[in-house]
């Protein structure tokens, strides 16, 4: 899991069957100081977040899991939406 910021919406008129009524969001990772690092991806949302929220996602074969594997083509997911930056540890701890 990684930390991420939602930054945007994704809107695709064409899309897998599978995907139909599913929201897609442009999120940017964090790094441990909560700041931008890489590029931004495109997730699928599995719990009902929103742009500005700070969230948890995943990649590979995992991000399916919330959904039914086999029909669902994502390889980067929102799993959870952090309750409160103050919960987040910063910086590096010794």
């Amino acid at each position: 899991m990684q930390l991420a910021r939602v930054i945007g919406t994704v809107v695709a008129t064409v899309k897998n069957d599978s995907l139909e009524g599913r929201k897609l969001l442009v999120v940017q990772s964090l790094n441990a100081d909560l700041q931008p690092q890489g590029q931004p991806l495109v997730a699928l949302d599995a719990i009902g977040a929103g742009v500005g929220e700070l969230i948890f996602w995943c990649r590979g074969k995992e991000a399916s899991f919330p959904f039914r594997r086999e029909d669902t083509p994502t390889d980067c997911t929102i799993i959870g939406i952090v309750d409160s930056e103050g919960h987040v540890s910063k910086g590096r701890r010794t």
